[in-house]
Formats: structure tokens, sequence, C-alpha cells
């Protein structure tokens, strides 16, 4: 197979897949805010969460909608870059895509139109179903799919028929693989951690115009909560991920560490440098002694294998893994940073004051999807040069297709995809920029709810120390 043609449908996954994760990062925190906001509206009756609801929910449905178009087209491309995965692995991959379906977005489907246009004709707790059931769909989806993207990394309970077919033998061990529990779990923090920076940044731009709007800083400071709560749990589960990478994946480990060489008396933690495939080393490096294997063997000694324990051709792109792993933890180190400085703040009950801080938590808010597509890249091309890792590799699950085929489709997705998500993001920023108003009307303003109606009727301006609670 022409390798332009693989490079050239690789780089077609990569650039779909990216503009489509970045939606489920900031749907399924974003669901699980939304069902908070509604419980605790009608455990407390403050017509503030119910607000907060309505203004976060026209912002879910856009984004649900873009991650919807995004992910059908990734389901194309199974058939015409990828036949000869889909046909190899198409046994085991199916079903767990087909789960997918039937369960998860079936759920957000169903309940989503009742959580969009219910309000004020389906009865409260109803409806606060309706959002708790979409938000597990969010769940549903990135179970099943991590189950998915987890077997083709740490493949298990299957058996190769004589036509070379992946047939699954235990569907228990091929769903609850063994990286599977641990890419879950990061996942799902991560997409917390998007919302929360996204939630955030909104709430520190309309403080930074207005300091004493009462559904800003509600806003502001849920998310900051989660940001000093969630990120130190998140750096934790990252490391409990790269263990299981390192006893799975030595080869991907090495990369994001940027060992060539073996270390059999203690690896170093390169911190910056460039790597270099032809000398076999990191040039210009800033390194720590033995911090490298302390961190991954929990010993100040322990071996640590590099590339070089591995045939050449199964060696991953070195440069992006290294760097990519180190965005990631970068970004990572600077949320839990935030979160920290929030909780100094709140101390000296300062969090509300328009300060530097705000300011760079504005200047956060990308940050999550910046993390979570480093990461993914980690992920990704760290299981090069393999679609399934150690069993099927990238060059032999491509299509028999030419270049030209490929790069005719790359340059339509590019162009269709700037325009129609660039629009999309406009929008989205657009309905972040209006400020939030305890009049704020839901994506069916034209019945609203008639007990908000009273409410708002006989509703006085609230004072600080309401929005503070």
């Amino acid at each position: 197979m022409d390798t332009l043609a693989v490079d050239l449908a690789r780089f077609q996954f990569a650039f779909t897949v990216s503009f489509h994760i970045i939606f489920p990062a900031f749907t399924i925190g974003l669901a699980s805010y939304l069902a908070v906001l509604e419980g605790l509206y009608l455990k407390t009756g403050n017509q503030q969460y119910l607000q907060l609801y309505k203004y976060w929910l026209k912002i879910f449905a856009v984004s649900f909608g873009m991650g919807v178009v995004s992910g059908i087209v990734l389901s194309y491309q199974f058939g015409t870059n990828w036949s000869v995965f889909s046909d190899k692995a198409g046994p085991v991959i199916g079903p767990l895509m087909g789960y997918e379906v039937f369960t998860a977005f079936f759920l957000e489907a169903g309940f989503l139109g009742v959580m969009l246009f219910g309000m004020g004709r389906v009865g409260k707790k109803l409806h606060f179903a309706a959002t708790c059931i979409v938000a597990f769909g969010t769940f549903l989806s990135a179970f099943w799919i991590l189950s998915v993207n987890s077997w083709m990394q740490t493949p298990a309970g299957y058996s190769i028929n004589e036509a070379g077919q992946f047939i699954p033998e235990d569907w228990i061990a091929v769903i609850f693989n063994p990286s599977f529990p641990y890419r879950l779990v990061h996942m799902l923090l991560a997409a917390y951690l998007t919302t929360a920076f996204v939630v955030g940044a909104v709430g520190a731009f309309h403080l930074l115009k207005a300091k004493h709007n009462p559904l800003a800083r509600i806003m502001f400071s849920m998310a900051m909560w989660m940001a000093a709560i969630v990120t130190p749990i998140q750096i934790f589960a990252g490391d409990m991920h790269g263990l299981n990478t390192l006893e799975h994946q030595p080869a991907k480990v090495a990369a994001m560490e940027g060992h060539y060489q073996t270390h059999s008396d203690g690896a170093p933690l390169i911190l910056f440098g460039l790597p270099n495939d032809e000398t076999k080393q990191v040039d210009y490096k800033v390194e720590i002694p033995h911090l490298g294997s302390l961190i991954l063997t929990h010993t100040w000694d322990g071996e640590v294998k590099g590339l070089d324990a591995f045939p050449p051709d199964d060696h991953p792109p070195v440069m992006i893994v290294f760097w990519s792993f180190r965005i990631m933890v970068g970004v990572g180190f600077c949320m839990l940073a935030i979160g920290l400085w929030s909780l100094f703040l709140r101390t000296r009950d300062k969090l509300f004051e328009p300060t530097l801080f705000h300011r760079l938590c504005v200047l956060f808010g990308p940050a999550g999807f910046v993390a979570v597509l480093a990461g993914w890249i980690t992920t990704e091309v760290g299981r090069q040069p393999f679609t399934i890792y150690g069993l099927l590799r990238t060059a032999d699950s491509i299509s028999p297709i030419d270049a030209a085929a490929v790069s005719v489709s790359l340059a339509a997705f590019v162009v269709v995809y700037f325009v129609v998500f660039g629009a999309g993001f406009f929008y989205l920023l657009r309905l972040m920029r209006k400020s939030p108003s305890r009049y704020e009307e839901g994506p069916d303003a034209t019945l609203p709810d008639r007990n908000d109606t009273v409410a708002h009727a006989s509703h006085s301006p609230l004072d600080s120390n309401q929005a503070d609670s």
C-alpha cells in the first residue's frame, strides 16, 4: 500500500476525530452540570439555579447537535478508508458500536426533547428525570466508545479465525479489557474539568463586566470548586493510567518519556528536549535524575525500558508523542494551580473581586479542550504503527485506495468543517457572551413555566450574600 495514502487517511481520521472529541468532552460534563443545577433548583426553590439551567441548556443543545453530526462522519470512514480494519475487527467493534447506539444514543435522543421543550409541559420531577437520563446517556456513550478504543489498545477476550478476523470469545473480557477502567475514569474526569473551565471562564468574563452579577457568581464559584477538587483526583488517575500503560504498552511510555535507551539503574525524568530519531537521543534535554523511575516504578533505581528494547518497526513517532504528553501534563498542572489559587482567594473572601485571576480564568477557558486533544494524540499516535496494538498494523488496515482519492476527500472535509463548525463555534461564543439574566429564556420561550412566571412577578433583587450561597 502507498505510504502516502496511509498517511493521508490517518491524517483525515485524526482531523475529523479531533473536531468530534471536543464536543463529547464538553457535553458529558455539561449534561451532569445541568442535572446538578436542576436538582438544586428543585431542592432549594432558588430561581437562580433555574435561570442558570436555562442559560446553559441552549449551549448544551447546540454542542450536542454538533457532536452528533461530527460523529457520524467517523463511522463512514471505517468503510471508505479503513475497510480491511472493519472486516478484521468488525465482529468485535461492530457490536460494541451498536450497543452505544441502542443504549446511549437512544436515551439521549429520546429524552433530549423533553429536556429542551418539556419545561412547563411536564411535571418538574419528570423534567428533572429527563435531564438525569440524558446525563446518564452521555456517560453510557463514553462507556461504549472507550471500551472500543481500549480494546484496540489492550485487546482481550478474542480469538483469530482462519480469515484473520478477531472473533469475540468472552464479551466481559472484551468490554472490560485491561486498560478500560483507567481510560474511562481518566476521560470522564477530563470531561468534567473541561466543562468546569468553560463555565468558569464564562462566569469570570461576566464578573469582569459586573462583579455583583449573582448568576455569574454562582457559576464561577461552582466551577472553581470543581477545579480545586477534581484536578488532584485527575492527576492521581492519570498516574494510575500511566502505570497501566507501562505494563501493557511499554513502547508508548518509552516514547512519551523520550527514553531511547533502557535505564536499568534508574531513569531520569526528561522535562523538555528535542527527540532525535537519527541519533537516538533527546537533544538539549533538561532532566531530573532517577525521578522517571520513581514515578513509573515507584522505586529510585527501577528499570525503565527504552525504545531499544523493541523492534525499530514497532516504534511510535517519538516527537509527536513526547510533546503531546507534555502539553497534556503541563495544562493539567496549570489547572491545579488555578484550583488552589481559587481556594486561597475563597478563604480571603476575594473570589469574586475582578482581578488578574479572573482574566487568567477567561484565558484558560479552552484549557480542557487542549488537554483532551493532547491526551488523545498521545494515546492514538503512541499506539502506532498498529490499529490493534501488537496484532494489526495500520498499513495493513487501510482500504485499497490511492493517495489522490484520499487527498480530495481530505480537502473537502477541511473546507466543510471550518465553514460549518466555524459558524457553530461563533454562535456558541455569542451565547456565552450574553450575560446570564434572572429572566433567562430557555430553548422553548413560547410556553414559560407557570410557576416561573409567578415567581418572576414577585421576585425581588438578590443580594450578594444569596449569590455567594
